[in-house]
């Protein structure tokens, strides 16, 4: 998969949450499942993991259980469920390895794996929370622009440092623009918001590139999806932080 592509893709998926967020907070739970099921998808491909049907299943089900626990959240803290979800996740994890009938070889690859798909997918529920908290859906709409600008950016063919640095530049200017044009939201938050969002896309753009596993349809679209699912977690954290 080319680097437009891959680019187009992750805006894609990017846009799709800002849209999501507009339309109000049913949409936005089900973008946020939909991350969860594309990245779990193709994770475990995406590591060589020995058990990837089982991996799938285990982390499709922690994550979408993940984004399902924020939103039948009341009152503060928002994020409050989410460990027991992580935990029952990290169990699941390890009755995988139990169910596996071929020699359990590389096991514990295949944990570390597998608990890792379910952090990473379990941070859609971010998306979730920041809709919910103070600057609500012109929050997450700040952020997820701010993404997809970034990751359009980032196919750009300067390479090295400057494409690093254009790419976090053009996130943090798209952030502090769309916020200036939000209602509840001030330019500062969105321009943090952008930042985090282009240092993200570019961190993951190199390591994307040295993935064995890129070629194959499912592990690029779990690599393409990783950005915006762990972006949620960002976007919430900036928020409560620095709007409330």
């Amino acid at each position: 998969m080319d680097v437009s592509t891959r680019a187009v893709i992750t805006a894609a998926l990017a846009t799709l949450v800002a849209a999501a967020a507009y339309f109000g907070d049913l949409p936005l739970v089900a973008a946020g499942v939909v991350l969860t099921l594309l990245l779990a998808g193709g994770w475990a491909v995406l590591l060589g993991l020995p058990s990837p049907l089982g991996s799938a299943v285990v982390i499709a089900l922690a994550g979408a259980g993940g984004v399902l626990a924020v939103a039948a959240t009341r009152g503060d803290p928002l994020l409050r469920d989410l460990p027991v979800v992580l935990a029952l996740g990290v169990l699941l994890a390890f009755v995988n390895e139990l169910a596996r009938q071929d020699g359990r070889l590389r096991l514990v690859e295949s944990v570390t794996g597998t608990v890792t798909g379910v952090l990473v997918a379990t941070a859609a529920a971010g998306w979730v929370a920041a809709g919910r908290a103070p600057g609500g859906s012109s929050l997450v709409v700040s952020g997820a622009v701010a993404l997809a600008i970034a990751a359009a950016v980032s196919a750009v063919p300067l390479g090295g440092w400057w494409g690093a640095g254009v790419t976090a530049g053009a996130g943090t200017a798209g952030g502090a623009v769309v916020a200036a044009v939000m209602p509840r939201l001030d330019v500062l938050p969105g321009a943090v918001l952008g930042l985090a969002a282009g240092i993200l896309v570019a961190a993951l753009h190199v390591l994307y590139d040295s993935t064995p596993a890129r070629t194959r349809p499912l592990a690029a679209l779990a690599a393409l999806t990783l950005p915006v699912s762990v972006s949620g977690f960002v976007v919430y954290v900036v928020g409560r932080v620095l709007v409330g």
